[in-house]
């Protein structure tokens, strides 16, 4: 669990434009008081006053159609609190046919009054092409007009479009200026975005400890992906001390509201029994979980499950839907793996040429499994054309990459001179590379092309062997 990707990015969610409507009609019910006191419009407030009754029945049975006339008066008196609450109703068809872009129109009555929270609303429903045409430009305005008043949700989703470049050039240390601004304001989404900018050196100087900081802020405050990373922070060791229990514990905690990351994770955590004791049938169910939806890593691992017969009865057919699931997405293992499948005839009908196509999807992207077994069967002629050339190179670029059986073939490649010139210092090298890391058909032949060479020859394959070491070494 290494990479990036192995973070969850913290993004605006599809349903940014519903949540903050429903953040709105809940402040909106809350400072209802104050907002009165603090705008004054003549008449307005009694008769938004009698709206609010309605709408949340105090002293009168609820009813929102009575509710958002009351609201509309109000509003039509240029009351801005009575906008924005009349665009929630439009927003949420609360008392009215829902209709977005009555909703947007109301938004931006209040929002050109100056209501942070409506030119935060108006700039997410130009994001989202809501009510309004899809303009990031446009979005972007409204965005920088409320965050300057320092509504946190506002430079959240600024920072946001600094971060993706939308509307705007992108910038990570502007990004990072607005995550701040919002994250210490104790704003989740914004620590957690703050916590990744920390961890790959986007808009800051990278710093683990900081990335711990942040993301642990945002975490505790419940931000499922914040949880998520955590738990990866953890599992690593960057910014705190490693702990593998403290990352199943944050990885179950977002694992059991949905995290598929984190579902992944704590699949891979029981496989393993890394942070918990082994156990392979609460590994299937994580897989499953993340499998289920769609995450390929997780579908290879439930795959692999199945293929081994662990926390589950062995059923090959089961294994091969699996790795095809994850192959089909571009998973390298998943690709090699169902081509070994097709390969042996194992849970589905033995196919070379089948088998020969999915080695080279996983080996035209470096995989060196892949590209070891895509030289077997150019070397053998199975599934492909019989080419020796074609053999080696595969070898070679299996072999370079550390793959020992790729190191012993291309070896015994230079031992025979099929595909390559005939070079035995060459071949020794190779098969002795592969020997010393334990390679078992290596092992069987190195006496033998040792064997090829004279008394020079094998002073300079020694030599050779060295440097190769060496370099691996270095690299």
């Amino acid at each position: 669990m290494s990479e990036k990707s192995d973070f969850a990015l913290v993004a605006r969610p599809p349903s940014a434009v519903e949540k903050a409507h429903l953040g709105a009609k809940r402040i909106l019910c809350t400072i209802v008081a104050d907002t009165l006191a603090i705008t004054r419009v003549e008449g307005a407030e009694a008769i938004f006053n009698r709206g609010m009754n309605y709408y949340r029945g105090d002293g009168v049975a609820q009813d929102y159609a009575e509710a958002v006339k009351w609201f509309r008066k109000a509003a039509d008196n240029g009351l801005v609190t009575a906008q924005e609450i009349l665009a929630v109703c439009y927003a949420c068809g609360d008392g009215v046919t829902q209709d977005d872009t009555e909703a947007a129109k109301w938004h931006r009555k209040a929002a050109e009054q100056g209501l942070a929270m409506s030119q935060d609303i108006l700039g997410l429903c130009h994001a989202c092409g809501k009510g309004v045409p899809k303009d990031e430009a446009e979005a972007v305005k409204w965005y920088r007009k409320a965050a300057e008043q320092g509504y946190a949700d506002a430079q959240y989703n600024l920072g946001c479009c600094y971060f993706e470049g939308k509307g705007v050039t992108q910038d990570y240390a502007v990004a990072v200026i607005w995550y701040r601004k919002a994250a210490e304001q104790d704003h989740a989404s914004a620590q957690g975005s703050l916590g990744q900018c920390y961890t790959y050196g986007e808009g800051v100087e990278q710093d683990y400890t900081d990335a711990a900081k942040w993301t642990r802020k945002a975490a505790e405050q419940g931000d499922v992906n914040a949880q998520h990373n955590l738990g990866v922070l953890y599992e690593r060791g960057d910014g705190i001390p490693q702990d593998y229990a403290e990352a199943v514990r944050w990885h179950r905690t977002a694992a059991e509201q949905g995290n598929v990351g984190s579902q992944h994770n704590l699949g891979v955590c029981y496989d393993t029994g890394q942070g918990v004791p082994q156990n392979y049938k609460a590994a299937v169910k994580w897989y499953r979980k993340a499998a289920e939806q769609g995450l390929a890593e997780a579908q290879y691992g439930l795959a692999q499950c199945y293929a081994q017969g662990d926390g589950v009865p062995q059923n090959y057919e089961e294994a091969v839907k699996w790795y095809r699931k994850a192959a089909e997405q571009g998973n390298v293992e998943a690709q090699c793996r169902l081509g070994l499948h097709y390969d042996l005839g194992n849970g589905v009908h033995r196919d070379a040429t089948e088998a020969a196509a999915w080695y080279r999807k996983a080996a035209d992207r470096g995989y060196a499994k892949a590209q070891c077994y895509l030289g077997g069967c150019y070397d053998q002629g199975d599934g492909v054309p019989l080419d020796h050339s074609e053999a080696a190179k595969w070898y070679r670029k299996a072999a370079e990459q550390g793959n020992v059986d790729g190191q012993c073939y291309l070896g015994i490649s230079y031992a025979t001179g099929d595909g390559v010139s005939r070079d035995v210092v060459e071949a020794y090298q190779w098969v002795k590379l592969a020997e010393e890391q334990g390679c078992e058909r290596a092992s069987k032949v190195v006496d033998s092309v040792k064997a090829l060479l004279s008394p020079e020859q094998l002073v300079e394959a020694e030599r050779r062997y060295q440097e190769l070491c060496s370099r691996r070494r270095r690299a």
